[in-house]
């Protein structure tokens, strides 16, 4: 990816020192207990966090400022003013649930616009062999950044509130959580924030009561165009400058112009995993895009399994899966990020920093995830999916309206079944708390983590790639989740089916060089006395010469996990040896019951896997080169020398 050009921007300078409007200026904060109004002034926040305020207050001239409080009462209030202002309905059907309809420019991450902002470019993203584009994140030096958000953040809250939004991600008592402010001026994001974290008072307090007072700072604005004109009044944003950028030596986070997703919630893949990364690589320990869960088999044996999968290829399917083996029970833990690190024990111990899911709607249903449906129509806020008529909501995989009722698709226009354009957008969402999950794990929150057995890797491939296969040894695992490919879904702005190359489930969301990544993950294995989980690959969406799905996936994805669980039991004769790892022996792998082709699910093709090797080869040594460390070069030769005396029947 070439370097950005800030220097065509066009803004309109305004008065930077905004601060004399807040001499009489005060925060509001709801107390939920008694519902009395407690009014605390801007200068009676944490010193750090004051300087924050009123630096970006100078920047941006709100017209006020609140700090969050995150009870129900202000909750409430701002609801209040998202409907009256058109940004969100009430859905009658559900017990407190909302949908928004965002601007038809702002409904995906933006990653072309997404850039790790430091000194030398090469501590921020790998540089590529010769001419070739970079694919593992975007570079931009600290002065073009510091110019784009003067260029854009000049006046930009002009007649808006600032909201402050303290949270912890991660339970507020664990040794591996970390604190974060946001500065914003959508109530869609504070509301949506409350839902995916833990925000409120608690965590001011806990930034009082720390010596450093050590907090993520993440500025947000939905922007205002330099034309002046907001196309969608009810959604402003600015999609032709929208801009987030991460400082990783300043732990700082800037997003500009849009008002969706992980492009506004910052907490989520900004923090969670491009800072978070940083810091984990930092302090010695992971920040992955992976979902948790727990498994207990029929002996009563539980497990805790992560899997990094790429965005919209079913985490949280599996994180929220009914098992169809008897006997199998499921928890939920996190359906998207793990922060993970070793114990004084050895042992790897991880938590899920959210506080909510941030699911794809379209394709979950009661069939493919009844636990999400049964989570998600209470206390949530939907975003670009349809309305229907009776006062609910409907997307694509849902089973269809009763009759009698209509369908107004996401873009507020009327749809019928059959019509050319989906009901809802590809990548609208369901934000809800994930306490209402109706497997959630009893341990979900617990401050010292659950204990991680197994690390899965997997994306869509319809050719070639087995069911499940094990990787011979850590290093070998590395070199896996390096070699991960997929489909390219509507996560974000790509177009088609195009295979990409997305390693560990991490490409968009990378906060440093790649090949020092892959170093970090490397080094875990020169840690003293620790107990390394072994890693797997998975593949639901192989197809068969018709093109159909080869397995049945959800529910029926618990006999692999029947099988890795044995596999993390040390069970003799499970197993058997093929050029990319220990892949199922027939008489091991509980297929009973299911009509499927297993030689054909769990085949290694020769020439289809030696293609591969070469293009994930030439790949790696083209992306990482000189920082693409020796494990991973010695892993490529051996995968390569393995199959060429591979005699396939």
């Amino acid at each position: 990816m070439p370097d950005f050009d800030v220097g065509d921007a066009q803004y309109v300078p305004l008065p930077r020192d905004c601060l004399r409007q807040y001499q009489r200026n005060f925060v509001r904060m709801q107390s939920s207990a008694n519902e009395t109004k407690k009014l605390t002034a801007v200068s009676l926040l944490p010193a750090k966090l004051r300087e924050f305020v009123e630096e970006n207050v100078r920047i941006c001239c709100p017209s006020n400022v609140q700090v969050c409080d995150g009870s129900d009462a202000e909750n409430q209030l701002l609801v209040n003013k998202l409907i009256e202002s058109g940004t969100i309905v009430s859905l009658p059907k559900y017990k407190n649930c909302f949908l928004a309809r965002s601007s038809v420019k702002d409904v995906a991450r933006v990653e072309s616009r997404t850039f790790i902002c430091t000194r030398n470019r090469r501590d921020a993203v790998n540089v590529p062999r010769g001419s070739a584009l970079g694919q593992m994140g975007n570079w931009m030096s600290l002065e073009q950044a510091d110019k784009a958000i003067e260029e854009r953040f000049v006046g930009c809250m002009a007649g808006r509130t600032m909201y402050v939004i303290p949270f912890s991600m991660g339970p507020l008592n664990s040794p591996y959580s970390k604190i974060g402010v946001q500065l914003t001026d959508s109530a869609y994001v504070v509301c949506s924030m409350r839902i995916m974290t833990r925000v409120g008072t608690e965590v001011l307090e806990k930034l009082n009561s720390d010596q450093d007072s050590y907090f993520v700072k993440a500025l947000h604005s939905v922007g205002r165009p330099a034309s002046g004109q907001v196309e969608h009044p009810h959604w402003p944003c600015d999609p032709e400058r929208t801009l987030i950028l991460h400082k990783p030596e300043f732990d700082e986070i800037v997003s500009y112009g849009s008002g969706y997703g992980g492009n506004s919630l910052l907490g989520k893949k900004c923090f969670a995993l491009r800072i978070g990364s940083t810091i984990a690589r930092r302090e010695g320990w992971l920040a992955e895009h992976m979902l948790i869960l727990g498994v207990t088999d029929p002996k009563g044996r539980k497990r805790y399994v992560v899997a990094a999968f790429p965005s919209a290829c079913g985490k949280t399917n599996m994180a929220m899966m009914r098992p169809s083996l008897p006997g199998y029970k499921v928890e939920c833990v996190g359906d998207d990020i793990v922060w993970m690190r070793f114990d004084q024990h050895g042992q790897l111990r991880a938590i899920n920093p959210e506080f909510g899911f941030f699911g794809v709607a379209p394709g979950t249903s009661g069939s493919t995830n009844p636990v999400a449906m049964e989570t998600i129509f209470e206390n949530t806020i939907f975003t670009n999916v349809a309305q229907t008529s009776d006062g609910g909501v409907y997307w694509e995989g849902m089973e269809d309206p009763a009759p009698g009722v209509t369908v107004k698709d996401w873009l507020g226009e009327p749809w019928v079944p059959g019509s050319s354009t989906p009901a809802a957008h590809p990548n609208s969402r369901f934000c809800t708390p994930a306490d209402q999950c109706p497997i959630i794990d009893e341990h979900w929150a617990s401050p010292e983590g659950v204990p991680i057995d197994a690390i899965l890797f997997g994306g869509r491939r319809p050719q070639g790639v087995p069911l499940v296969y094990e990787a011979f040894d850590w290093k070998h695992g590395v070199f896996i989740g390096a070699s991960m490919k997929s489909e390219a879904t509507a996560a974000a702005e790509h177009k088609g089916k195009a295979i990409m190359h997305d390693p560990f489930a991490m490409r968009p969301f990378f906060g440093y060089n790649f090949g020092h990544y892959l170093q970090h993950w490397l080094s875990m294995a020169n840690k003293a006395n620790v107990k390394l989980p072994k890693v797997y690959h998975v593949n639901w969406f192989r197809k068969d010469k018709e093109g159909k799905f080869m397995w049945p996936g959800y529910g029926e994805n618990s006999r692999v996990l029947d099988w890795i669980l044995r596999r993390v039991n040390d069970e003799p004769n499970t197993a058997q040896v093929t050029p990319i790892g220990y892949v199922p022996t027939k008489e091991s792998f509980n297929a009973t019951g299911l009509n499927v082709d297993f030689d054909g699910l769990f085949s290694v093709p020769k020439e289809f896997w030696t293609e591969e090797a070469k293009e994930v080869a030439n790949f790696l040594y083209e992306q990482v080169d000189q920082d693409l460390p020796q494990d991973i070069q010695d892993q490529i030769k051996n995968l390569i020398d393995r199959l060429n005396s591979y005699q396939t029947n």
